[in-house]
């Protein structure tokens, strides 16, 4: 939408410290059909130009942590496009959606971490709130046991993935 659009919200961040995510590339296979497509005076694709302009953004709003206040959605299920965007926006933190029902796994969100093991919200909706459809274990009437151990499922994949090795 552009810098006119995303302004009042940048506004709201620098006035209240508080923060804001920008889609830049989103997890759902049809991305491809706008974020994908290369813009012919860059050479770019658009979710690289938003990240820039993400990254641009935020450059004036950083936290004690070295983060900016202007965060990234960035898709898990596109694991190099991740840990590329990653690469381009070091001081960006992350949000990010298609852990578990859309597919991605931890190992798929290594290169989204900083080196720290930082840097990410990953998010999984479906994988959690629907885990008891998933699982003969569980029913209807046991859909907080099911939730709660996909969580457990998710903080170990996660934190498998991370012992792997992350993002230099």
């Amino acid at each position: 939408m552009g810098g006119d659009s995303v302004e009042p919200f940048l506004a709201v961040c620098r006035a209240r410290d508080k923060g804001v995510f920008i889609l830049v590339k989103t997890s759902n296979p049809g991305s491809a059909d706008i974020q994908d497509q290369v813009l012919r005076d860059s050479g770019l694709t658009v979710y690289e130009h938003v990240a820039a302009l993400v990254s641009d953004w935020g450059a004036d709003m950083l936290g004690h942590r070295g983060y900016s206040k202007v965060g990234a959605v960035v898709g898990a299920t596109f694991a190099e496009q991740g840990a590329a965007l990653r690469r381009r926006m070091p001081r960006v933190f992350f949000l990010v959606p298609g852990y578990g029902a859309q597919g991605a796994s931890g190992k798929d969100l290594r290169g989204f971490f900083d080196r720290d093991g930082a840097g990410c919200i990953v998010n999984s909706s479906r994988g959690i709130t629907a885990a008891w459809r998933n699982d003969k274990r569980f029913g209807e009437h046991n859909v907080g046991d099911a939730a709660r151990e996909a969580v457990l499922r998710m903080r170990s994949d996660l934190a498998a993935a991370l012992d792997g090795g992350v993002s230099a």
